[in-house]
């Protein structure tokens, strides 16, 4: 889902946490591999200094949001007080999303089905299309089921939300699983 993979372009490993929308050389390869889903061409895809400054906002905003679906559960240790307000996040949200009208348009292959792509209905810029592609990801799928299957990872210096597959599921990967479990045991023989 591409507003989960947006918001996890900040993560942790062994060294602190990482950021991959650091500079405009990251943000061009983030894009690149999302062109599809963001509806751009990823060979003529380049990040410049504002469209990177405007999507690190949006993905501070759509953490917001995603910091207040989960509630009351803690929300992700990265940047929780780097956040927006509630109120802040919402608008930057919708306002992003807004900023590029969208219709549907007929697609119909000769050796194939008809379908509908969803496209720009005026001419827009580039970097207000990836932002509003982005912000309607992440409308999708906080206004949508998948939100009350929306949780933190709590496993040691995890930063990652993710989504509940089962029941059992508490963490984001069975990395974080066994992370959390060995610090568990650790805890539970030190105190012995």
């Amino acid at each position: 889902m591409l507003a989960l993979e947006f918001v996890s372009t900040v993560r942790a490993n062994r060294t602190g946490r990482v950021d991959d929308l650091t500079d405009t050389d990251g943000t061009t390869a983030w894009v690149r591999e999302h062109a599809e889903p963001l509806g751009i061409d990823a060979a003529s895809f380049v990040a410049d200094e504002a469209l990177r400054a405007e999507v690190v906002e949006l993905r501070q905003a759509v953490r917001a949001l995603f910091a207040r679906a989960v509630s009351p559960e803690q929300p992700s240790s990265a940047d929780a007080h780097l956040l927006p307000s509630f109120a802040e996040a919402l608008h930057l949200v919708n306002a992003t999303a807004a900023a590029v009208s969208l219709a549907p348009r007929l697609d119909w292959p000769a050796d194939g089905a008809p379908n509908i792509a969803i496209v720009p209905a005026k001419p827009a810029s580039v970097s207000a299309r990836v932002r509003a592609a982005l912000a309607a990801s992440a409308i999708e799928l906080l206004a949508g089921p998948c939100r009350e299957r929306l949780r933190t990872c709590h496993a040691p210096r995890c930063v990652l939300y993710f989504l509940k597959e089962h029941v059992r599921q508490e963490w984001c990967s069975v990395g974080c699983g066994n992370r959390a479990r060995a610090a568990r045991h650790y805890r539970q023989h030190k105190a012995q």
